[in-house]
C-alpha cells in the first residue's frame, strides 16, 4: 500500500489553485477564419471545414525533425507513410498498397501504389522513401528520432558517423514501386513504425531549400490534405489534396487550426461555435470546467484513457539532482491522487512507473502484467532522504532551483500544486517558469534546465517506445541517466524475437529506470475532448493521437 500523509490545509490550498474563471473571447477572434461552414438539412453529408485548436506553433513540419504532438497532428493531414493506423491502432495499407515479410522476419518488401502522388502532382516512388529515410539518418540533419531507424541494417553506424556509405544502410528502392528494407533482427512492431511521422517521406525538392518546412508555399506533401495558409503563431489552414489517391474519401472542405494558448479562451471559442473540437490531444479544456461540462455537454464530451505518461525529469548532472536521494525525496513527497482529483480532474491515473496502460505486453496489457509499484509516496521517508542527500552533497540547505514547463494553464496549475506540496512537506522552495514549447524542447535537449515538465506518448504499441529513449547517449535521453546494465537489457530486448524474453528484459529495464529515478512519474494521461454534434469519424487512437482525415459532417 502506498503511504500518504498530507494535511487538510494542503488540500484546501490545492482546491484554491484549481479555481480559475472562463475568459471572454475577443470579438475579432474567428475560429472559422471566414470559411463557409454551413450545413445542409435532411440528414445529408455537408462539406464543412473542421476547426480545432493546436495550442501553439508547431516546432517544425519537417518529418525528420518532428518530436511533438502539434507537429504530429499536422503531419497526419499533410503526409502519409507506407502504412497508417485504423481506429484500433492496427497498421493498414497507405502509400504502400501491400508488403511481404521474409520467413526470418528480417526483410520487408513494400509495393508503392502507382496512383500515389505528391500534392504538386509528381509521383511518389520508392526512391522518395529511400531518400527520406536516409536523410533522417544523416547526422547533419540532426533528427532526434533517428534512433527509430536503428532496427534497419547499417542505420545506426551511418547516423553515428561510423560510416558515410549510405549503400550499407538496408533501405533500397529496387524500382519505382518496390522498397526493400533489411532489419538487424525481427522487429514485431516494425509495420507500426512505418506510420510514425519520422518515417514519412519528403519531396526531393527539399534538397535545394533548407527553409522549405517553414512556409506553406514550399511544403509539398503526399497526404490527404495540403497546406494552403500558415499565419505563424496564429493559424494554419489545410485543404483537400486533389492529387491524393483516395481523394473521394476526403469529405471535409478543409481543416482549420488555431493557436490559442489559454484553455478558457479555447473553450469559449467552442461554445460560441468558432471551434468544432476542443481538448486533448492538441488543445485543453479548463480542468475545473470538466465536471460541469460532463453534465451540461454530456452528448459532446468524451473521456478515455490513453497510452501516454506525464512526468517531470531531472537534470542529473546538476546539483542537487545529481544525488539519487534528493530525486527520490521529491518523487515521494507529492500526492498524485490529489493532483488528478483536484487539479487535472480528467480521469487520469496516478503513476508509479513509466510505461502506461494500453501498451501490449506478453499476453495482455503490459501495465497489468507488470505492476507500477516501483516506489511509494511517503512524506516522512522523503524528509529523511532529502536530509541525507543534502548532507552527502555538503549542502546546508536546498539550493534555489526552477521547474520549467511549456506554456499552458494546465501545466501551470500542476506545477503550482507540486511546488506547494514540496514546500509544505519538505520545507523547500522551488521556482516555476513557463517557456514556449519550442524553447522548452531546445532547453531540454541542451540540458539547460533543472527540473522540466515532460510527456511521452507511444510511437508504436510496444513498451520499447518508452524504454529505449533512456539508453546512454540517446537523443531523447536529456537527463544524464547512464546505465550499462540498462543499455544491455534494451539491446537484449531489441535483438530477441521471443516476446516473453523481450518483456522480461524490458521489465528489468523499467525497474532500473525507476530505481535511478531520472524522471518523476506523475500520472497516466486521459484524453478529454468535446466534439460538436454531426461530426463523424473523428478518431482518437489508443495513444491519444487524433485522425481527422476521413472525418465528415452529417447534417440532421
Amino acid at each position: 500500500m502506498r503511504t500518504r500523509k498530507f494535511g487538510l490545509s494542503f488540500i484546501a490550498a490545492l482546491l484554491i489553485l484549481a479555481i480559475v474563471a472562463v475568459g471572454c473571447t475577443p470579438k475579432e477572434e474567428t475560429g472559422n477564419n471566414g470559411a463557409t461552414n454551413g450545413a445542409t438539412n435532411g440528414g445529408t453529408t455537408a462539406a464543412k471545414v473542421f476547426r480545432l485548436n493546436i495550442h501553439s506553433e508547431p516546432s517544425t513540419l519537417d518529418p525528420a525533425l518532428m518530436e511533438d504532438n502539434v507537429s504530429g497532428t499536422l503531419a497526419t493531414g499533410i503526409y502519409e507513410g507506407l502504412t497508417r493506423k485504423n481506429e484500433n491502432g492496427e497498421s493498414i495499407p497507405a502509400t504502400a498498397e501491400s508488403w511481404e515479410k521474409s520467413e526470418d522476419g528480417k526483410t520487408y518488401t513494400f509495393k508503392i501504389r502507382k496512383d500515389a502522388k505528391w500534392s504538386n502532382g509528381d509521383p511518389v516512388t520508392a526512391n522518395d522513401y529511400e531518400f527520406s529515410w536516409k536523410r533522417a539518418l544523416d547526422p547533419a540533419v540532426g533528427s532526434t528520432y533517428a534512433y527509430q531507424f536503428y532496427y534497419i541494417v547499417g542505420a545506426q553506424d551511418y547516423n553515428e558517423g561510423k560510416t558515410t556509405n549510405t549503400d550499407a544502410v538496408g533501405i533500397k528502392a529496387l524500382d519505382a514501386q518496390t522498397l526493400e528494407v533489411k532489419l538487424v533482427s525481427p522487429t514485431p512492431y516494425f509495420l507500426s513504425l512505418t506510420s510514425f511521422y519520422v518515417y514519412n517521406p519528403v519531396h526531393p525538392s527539399v534538397k535545394d531549400n533548407e527553409a522549405w518546412a517553414a512556409d506553406a508555399k514550399t511544403i509539398i506533401g503526399n497526404g490527404p490534405f495540403k497546406m494552403s495558409e500558415w499565419q505563424h503563431n496564429t493559424s494554419i489552414k489545410l485543404v483537400p489534396n486533389e492529387n491524393y489517391y483516395e481523394k473521394d474519401q476526403i469529405k471535409f472542405a478543409g481543416v482549420d487550426f488555431t493557436m490559442i494558448t489559454e484553455s478558457a479562451t479555447e473553450l469559449a471559442n467552442y461554445e460560441t461555435d468558432k471551434l468544432d473540437y476542443t481538448g486533448k490531444p492538441t488543445g485543453e479544456i479548463p480542468a475545473e470546467q470538466i465536471p460541469v461540462l460532463k453534465e451540461s455537454k454530456k452528448d459532446e464530451i468524451v473521456t478515455k484513457g490513453i497510452a501516454s505518461s506525464y512526468y517531470y525529469q531531472f537534470n542529473t548532472e546538476e546539483v542537487p539532482f545529481n544525488n539519487l536521494k534528493v530525486r527520490k525525496a521529491l518523487a515521494m513527497a507529492i500526492d498524485r491522487q490529489a493532483i488528478v482529483e483536484s487539479v487535472t480532474m480528467a480521469g487520469e491515473v496516478p503513476s508509479f512507473g513509466f510505461v502506461p496502460p494500453g501498451i501490449i505486453g506478453l499476453k495482455e496489457d503490459y501495465r497489468n502484467e507488470v505492476k507500477d509499484d516501483f516506489f511509494t509516496e511517503n512524506v516522512d521517508e522523503a524528509k529523511t532522504l532529502l536530509a541525507e542527500g543534502l548532507a552527502e552533497l555538503k549542502l546546508a540547505k536546498f539550493p534555489k532551483v526552477t521547474l520549467t514547463f511549456n506554456t499552458s494553464d494546465g501545466h501551470k496549475k500542476i506545477a503550482e500544486a507540486i511546488v506547494e506540496m514540496w514546500r509544505q512537506n519538505l520545507g523547500i522552495e522551488v521556482g516555476i517558469e513557463n517557456q514556449e514549447f519550442a524553447v522548452l524542447l531546445k532547453n531540454r535537449t541542451a540540458m539547460n534546465y533543472q527540473i522540466a515538465r515532460a510527456g511521452w506518448g507511444a510511437d508504436y504499441n510496444d513498451p520499447m517506445t518508452y524504454l529505449d529513449m533512456f539508453v546512454t547517449g540517446g537523443s531523447q535521453n536529456n537527463t544524464g541517466f547512464a546505465s550499462p546494465e540498462y543499455d544491455a537489457l534494451i539491446k537484449k530486448a531489441n535483438a530477441s524475437g521471443d516476446q516473453a524474453e523481450r518483456v522480461a528484459a524490458m521489465t528489468e529495464a523499467e525497474k532500473i529506470l525507476m530505481e535511478y529515478m531520472p524522471i518523476m512519474p506523475i500520472y497516466y494521461y486521459s484524453n478529454v475532448y468535446m466534439l460538436k454534434p454531426g461530426f463523424k469519424n473523428i478518431v482518437t487512437d489508443y495513444k491519444g493521437d487524433i485522425d481527422y482525415t476521413r472525418g465528415y459532417y452529417e447534417a440532421k
